[in-house]
């Protein structure tokens, strides 16, 4: 697949854009994995349909812009992330608002599931990057770099995610089920990574390229 690097003027809003965008996909997802779902008689949850959206746009930036940026999107996103993914799903725990006198207390349980998803966010994005620069400039067809870094990034960010959110936690369904729903719930992730985020990947990328090429092609028109 052929494609334009991002003008390096253009960069720094490009990346701007981008933390705000793994900004809220943690958010969402941090509030949508307290609501359990039953998928085929096994448990899950609908954190699984959101989180893949971060490797869909990591992945666009590595191949737009490189390696580099897009390792400070993810260190520019972390901390943030973390702080409002607390706070958000202290307000909305088990997906009640449950108003803003619980931010008076601080919530261990909610503040464990926070920093689960900013381990995981870190470990599972910076192998993502990883895995699809190294994979992107040894293979030709355009898509076993985002299926290949979904598959390994998602793994790690899986089983650092439920380990540490829910091994032995206080939360007695979680606590009995997390290796399970971990299961379920990183197939879910790969299927829709697979099925509909790297075709995603590939028309994103196609439209993106274009798009510059148009912009590019303006002043020596004019």
């Amino acid at each position: 697949m052929k494609s334009i690097a991002v003008p390096p003027s253009r960069a720094s809003s490009y990346l701007a854009l981008l933390v705000a965008f793994h900004i809220l996909v943690i958010i969402a997802s941090n509030y949508l994995v307290q609501l359990p779902i039953e998928l085929l008689g096994f448990h899950s949850t609908w954190g699984a349909f959101s989180f893949p959206f971060i490797f869909l746009a990591t992945d666009l930036t590595v191949r737009l812009i490189g390696k580099a940026p897009a390792r400070r999107v993810i260190l520019r996103a972390m901390v943030p992330a973390l702080i409002v993914s607390y706070i958000v799903s202290v307000l909305f725990h088990e997906g009640g608002f449950n108003g803003l006198a619980a931010l008076g207390e601080f919530n261990t349980f909610v503040f464990r599931i926070a920093f689960a998803s900013f381990a995981a966010y870190v470990l599972g994005q910076l192998l993502d990057v990883h895995v699809f620069d190294r994979m992107r400039r040894g293979y030709v067809q355009w898509w076993v770099a985002p299926a290949a870094s979904a598959v390994l990034g998602q793994a790690l960010d899986t089983i650092a995610f439920f380990g540490i959110a829910f091994w032995r936690s206080d939360n007695a369904f979680m606590a009995a089920n997390w290796m399970e729903i971990a299961a379920v719930d990183y197939a879910i992730k790969l299927t829709v990574s697979l099925l509909l985020f790297v075709p995603m990947y590939g028309v994103a990328l196609n439209a993106i390229v274009r798009s510059m090429k148009r912009r590019e092609a303006l002043p020596a028109a004019a």
